[in-house]
């Protein structure tokens, strides 16, 4: 609405402009409230959301590092049942 159209609504309903400003920005406020939920929600679960995926980069590094290990001893197990143990060597 242009001011003159929005004047003449006002002396219609008997209101005032500021009003009418006053209605649409609580309006518009509380239209906005989903969004800013959202983000604060958004900022809340940031730092949860960096742990999980720390811990789970350190569990892939430690199933790796324990796959290594296995493997290792498979073959370690393998050579001795090949060349048998060396002397000095402890079980």
């Amino acid at each position: 609405m242009n001011e003159a159209d929005l004047s003449e609504y006002c002396r219609r309903r008997g209101l005032y402009p500021e009003q009418i400003r006053v209605w649409r920005d609580a309006c518009e406020r509380a239209n906005d409230w989903g969004r800013a939920a959202s983000r604060q929600i958004a900022r809340e679960t940031r730092e949860p959301q960096k742990r999980i995926r720390e811990l789970e980069r350190e569990l892939a590094r430690k199933e790796k590092a324990l796959a290594e290990a296995a493997a290792l001893m498979v073959l370690r197990k393998k050579a001795e049942a090949i060349w048998g143990r060396r002397e000095g060597e402890d079980e």
